[in-house]
Parts: C-alpha cells; sequence; structure tokens
C-alpha cells in the first residue's frame, strides 16, 4: 500500500485528464486486487488540501468507457483513504433546459449497460448495498452550492435530475434518445453509474458533476451529436470543472459532511463472516476488515 494519502478523490473525465491548480504533485503507482487503475494517480494539494486524482479513462484517452477498469480505480482509491469522491463526466442533455455548457448535479440513475462488473463482491460473499438513493446528497449538496457560489458565465446549474448510463461506445439512436426523454431522464453518459455503485460498496460518498457537451441527437433544431462538437464543448468545460471542483475542496475542507455512504456495509454481507473463503477476505481487506 501506498503511504500517499487523501480523503478527497477526484475522478476527470473526457477533456478533464488533469487539475492545473494541483500543488506539490506526486504520481502514485498502486496495485489493487483487480488490476491496474486507468492511470496512475495523482496526489496533492488544492485548497491546500491533500486531493487524489484520477484520468478516467488515461491521460492519453486511450480507453473506452466498456474498457475502463472501474473496479482498480475505486479500490486505489479506497487504499489512498478517499472518502468522499467527486466524479466529473461529459453528458449529453435530454432536455430542453438543460443546455450546452450548463452543469447538472444529478441524484439518480438509471443502468442501460450490459458488459459492466458493477461489484467487488462475488467469489464466496454476498453483499446487496441499499441503492435507492445512488448519490451521497450531502457531498452532491456541496458540488452543487459550489457551482452556483461560482456565478460562471453562460453555465446554468441543474440540482438533481436522472443520469442514463449507457454502453457505448457509439452515441445513441434518435429512437433511444427519445426513449429516455420520455423516461424523464435528464442527461446521458456513459461511465457514472458502475462508479457509483462499487462506491457505495467502498463506502464512498460519491456525486457527480455532469457536463453538458451537447443536445445528444434528439433535438430537432441542432445537428446531431458528433465527436467534433463534444470535443469544442468538452475544451470550453474543462476550465469551469477545475474551478468548482477547487471551490468544491476548499468547502470540504472547512467541514467534511457525515455521509450515510460511509456505513453501507454494515448491513449489506450475507454471508456469514466466518464462512468467506480466506483468499477473499484478503482481496477484499479494504472493504471487509473494519467488520471483521
Amino acid at each position: 500500500m501506498t503511504t500517499a494519502q487523501a480523503k478527497i478523490g477526484i475522478i476527470g473525465g473526457s477533456g478533464l485528464y488533469k487539475m492545473e491548480a494541483l500543488k506539490e504533485v506526486e504520481e502514485v503507482s498502486v496495485n489493487t486486487p483487480f488490476g491496474s487503475p486507468s492511470d496512475t494517480l495523482i496526489v496533492g494539494k488544492l485548497e491546500n488540501t491533500k486531493v487524489a486524482f484520477l484520468a478516467r479513462h488515461g491521460r492519453n484517452h486511450h480507453l473506452l468507457p466498456s474498457e475502463l477498469p472501474f473496479q482498480a480505480n475505486i479500490y486505489a482509491m479506497k487504499q489512498l483513504g478517499v472518502e468522499y469522491l467527486i466524479s466529473a463526466s461529459a453528458v449529453g442533455s435530454l432536455k430542453q433546459e438543460a443546455k450546452p455548457l450548463d452543469m447538472v448535479v444529478p441524484d439518480q440513475f438509471i443502468d442501460r449497460t450490459k458488459n459492466r462488473v458493477s461489484t467487488f463482491f462475488g467469489e464466496g460473499i454476498v453483499a446487496h448495498i441499499a441503492f435507492a438513493d445512488p448519490v451521497c446528497q450531502q457531498l452532491a449538496a456541496v458540488l452543487a452550492d459550489a457551482v452556483a457560489s461560482l456565478e460562471l458565465p453562460d453555465v446554468t446549474l441543474h440540482r438533481g435530475g436522472t443520469y442514463v448510463c449507457m454502453e457505448g461506445p457509439a452515441f445513441s439512436t434518435k429512437a433511444e434518445s427519445n426513449l429516455y426523454r420520455s423516461w424523464g431522464a435528464t442527461v446521458i453518459g456513459m461511465t457514472n453509474l458502475p462508479e457509483a455503485k462499487l462506491a457505495r460498496e467502498a463506502e464512498i460518498a460519491y456525486a457527480t458533476l455532469a457536463l453538458v457537451t451537447d443536445y445528444d441527437c434528439w433535438h430537432p433544431e441542432h445537428d446531431s451529436v458528433t465527436v467534433e462538437m463534444v470535443i469544442g464543448n468538452l475544451m470550453r468545460n474543462a476550465t469551469n470543472a477545475q474551478r468548482v471542483i477547487q471551490e468544491t475542496v476548499r468547502s470540504l475542507s472547512e467541514n467534511l459532511p457525515v455521509s450515510e455512504a460511509h456505513s453501507a456495509l454494515k448491513y449489506a454481507i450475507l454471508t456469514p463472516l466466518d464462512k468467506i473463503p480466506v483468499a477473499t477476505r484478503d482481496k477484499l481487506g479494504m472493504l471487509l476488515d473494519k467488520y471483521l
């Protein structure tokens, strides 16, 4: 285990591959029972507070959403001592009012993935986390308040909303996009739900900063989503996202909220602890030790 520790973690999505304001930076290679994370983690000081940063797709963006080592990414954060995880993610909008460059702090998810591993459990241990409220409400409130306090030009904050997590890597068809709109969903992306599930299992408070890049493909007055459109808005979002994260870290450093996520496994494990295979107990030591 590395000696570098941080209570606050940041996962940067498309366009956010580093944090310019980080000081006293140290690159940390973390080995987990689930393999290597997407990239080396960057531990440094932001607002004079230790944070751990990870580029979700790698700093050169070489990993597809379906290729992401979600288990390793979250477990690595746990190994570094992370208790609060802020996830920045590029998304398409499914609602007229959530326009490109806006920021959404969703409070719900819909899972449309097919090829993701979204649990640490199995191999002789069964656990069922409560996931009715998949985002830490306290952390999400701090994140949304940070957006509001900055009064960013051309950015409207949307508190709450539903994030559809699709498989990808292709964007939606018009039929799919309109289906998700009929469900009342707010935004669509390809990455955050597996993170949210695994973070809850790891007893890490989790919240998403969803950065709107486009109107997906449903909007009759806008071109269907293209990579060029997304990249253009990603670049415009990146600076704003860093300012929001910096302000969120400043607020958290002054008052870390109590989160129900921090005891998520207390009643979730169904397998008697003395019946868990030794190899599995060793593998999940970071999650289980407090209950053994």
